[in-house]
């Protein structure tokens, strides 16, 4: 691997941490004490906050905004303008009429398992977890967490059918067997709950 790039036109504190072959694209900005991992892309006027965390080989689209605390895992896809929000009553001032300040309130992250995608302009609420190999659909408001491999859509985001790792739609089989179109694998669903097939 190379080491990371960083446009000239983008905002990277010199505290955030970038793993190598990691790239930085025009007009984005990373904060301090941000860690990005390694071979990761961060797409035009993306936006990192404070101390978010980064897996490899992670995919920020242009104009994504992830707030802190975020934590996105390994192979996260995130599209464009996305917003991963961190904030359950969001105020800008106080009860006292006082503008509100870092001390004011409390952040809660959202946290992207390992493989999860989130299409373009869809808005996850603070707190939320999208499970492993999940896909979010564009335009989706997600308020509640999705469970591993789960296809969600709309607003608010409801499942309508499962993925697999390769991120197409599972084919029903009948007898909780669903099959990925591309690699044959068959993943199994009991309670709610998609299972992997063994790697």
């Amino acid at each position: 691997m190379t080491q990371a790039r960083v446009e000239p036109s983008a905002d990277v504190d010199p505290r955030a941490v970038l793993g190598e072959g990691t790239t930085v694209w025009h007009l984005a900005q990373v904060r301090e004490d941000a860690v990005l991992g390694r071979g990761c892309i961060v797409g035009r006027g993306a936006y990192v906050g404070p101390g978010v965390r980064i897996g490899d080989n992670v995919k920020l689209q242009n104009h994504a905004l992830v707030y802190e605390p975020a934590v996105l895992e390994d192979g996260v896809f995130i599209g464009p303008a996305v917003v991963l929000t961190n904030d359950l009553y969001p105020r800008s001032v106080d009860v006292d009429g006082r503008l509100k300040r870092t001390d004011d309130w409390e952040a809660l992250g959202v946290t992207v398992r390992e493989g999860a995608s989130i299409g373009a302009r869809a808005v996850v609420v603070a707190g939320r977890t999208i499970g492993r190999w999940a896909l979010v659909g564009a335009g989706a408001s997600v308020t509640k967490d999705v469970p591993d491999h789960a296809l969600v859509v709309g607003s608010p985001a409801r499942r309508i059918g499962w993925v697999g790792r390769a991120g197409e739609p599972l084919a029903d089989e009948g007898g909780g067997k669903w099959r990925c179109p591309r690699t044959g694998e068959v993943y199994t669903e009991r309670d709610g709950r998609l299972t992997p097939p063994p790697r």
